[in-house]
């Protein structure tokens, strides 16, 4: 466990900031250690890589994945800034990490307790702790202020047939 997660989400929000300004969904995501450094980082990358499987919470893991020199992160954490989907919680599932902490709670499709629980699924080959709520009107803040931007850029577009 760590004392500083306020901390660290502070810097998976920056990372969330990235992806919003690229055009993708507003979430980022920190990989931290045994001892408490990050070792990993990531935000959505969907949109800028034509990516379906570029979500914050696998670029993240990857990127620990390559610095740990090892798929087991078994004693890390992670700390996103939304409740991790079910392909997200899947591939933290088959990494090992230890522990999640998020943000915002995603009633749609969460997989960490709001919709579906796959990380503390007992019936799976691995369980994972979960902390949820953590910064949390900060992080739904900024989700839905992206989302509300979006639309209103989409809605003042000309139609494609005045381009």
């Amino acid at each position: 466990m760590f004392e500083n997660e306020s901390k660290l989400m502070e810097r998976a929000i920056e990372l969330a900031e990235h992806a919003g300004c690229a055009g993708d969904v507003p979430v980022g995501a920190v990989v931290v250690g045994k001892n408490g450094e990050i070792i990993g980082e990531g935000f959505n990358t969907r949109e800028v890589d034509d990516d379906p499987v570029g979500h914050a919470e696998v670029n993240a893991l990857r990127e620990a994945a390559k610095v740990m020199g090892t798929w087991n992160l078994s004693g890390c954490s992670l700390v996103v800034t939304l409740e991790p989907c079910t392909m997200c919680a899947g591939a933290i599932i088959n990494s090992r990490i230890s522990r999640v902490v998020f943000g915002a709670w995603d009633e749609k499709a969460g997989a960490a307790g709001s919709v579906r629980d796959v990380l503390r699924d007992a019936r799976l080959s691995h369980t994972v702790e979960v902390v949820g709520g953590v910064c949390e009107a900060q992080t739904r803040k900024q989700l839905i202020d992206w989302f509300v931007h979006e639309v209103r850029v989409k809605s003042v577009a000309p139609p494609i047939a005045e381009l």
